[in-house]
């Protein structure tokens, strides 16, 4: 490709990735999008997912909990709750995460918002899980290390 985008992976604490990008499928809230060179300018909100960013031949994945995205003139702006690179993800800690969270839904009288806010909680552990997976075994796509 001619044209790239640039990727900003932003945080509350901090500008957490800035690449360029040739391709970048981001997990909006009605369902995956995919955004190339050229896309029109939106703001989506996105859901707790997978951030797959290609460049080249290779793929960087990373699980975010949630916020919303910009594009506008092959940039996105990708401000989210929480983001981890796919290598950094420990997976018996989202997988410990995820048994508390089902045990604690599983509990009687649990009320709305409480049910919610685990059912999110179960959401978030399983995404770093298959993030976590599928980035195992996957070649490095970059040398830079994420903040």
């Amino acid at each position: 490709m001619d044209k790239t985008l640039t990727l900003e992976l932003v945080t509350p604490e901090k500008v957490a990735w800035s690449a360029p990008a040739d391709f970048v499928v981001l997990p909006a809230f009605q369902g995956e999008m995919g955004v190339l060179s050229g896309h029109q300018p939106f703001l989506v909100q996105l859901v707790a997912g997978e951030v797959r960013v290609t460049e080249k031949d290779a793929v960087t994945r990373f699980a975010v909990s949630g916020g919303f995205a910009e594009v506008k003139d092959d940039v996105i702006s990708l401000f989210a709750e929480t983001a981890e690179m796919a290598g950094q993800i420990d997976a018996e800690r989202a997988h410990q995460a995820l048994e508390k969270a089902k045990m604690e839904v599983a509990k009687p009288g649990l009320d709305p918002e409480q049910l919610a806010a685990m059912e999110a909680a179960i959401r978030r552990a399983q995404v770093r899980l298959r993030v976590a997976r599928h980035g195992k075994g996957a070649p490095s796509s970059d040398q830079r290390q994420f903040e």
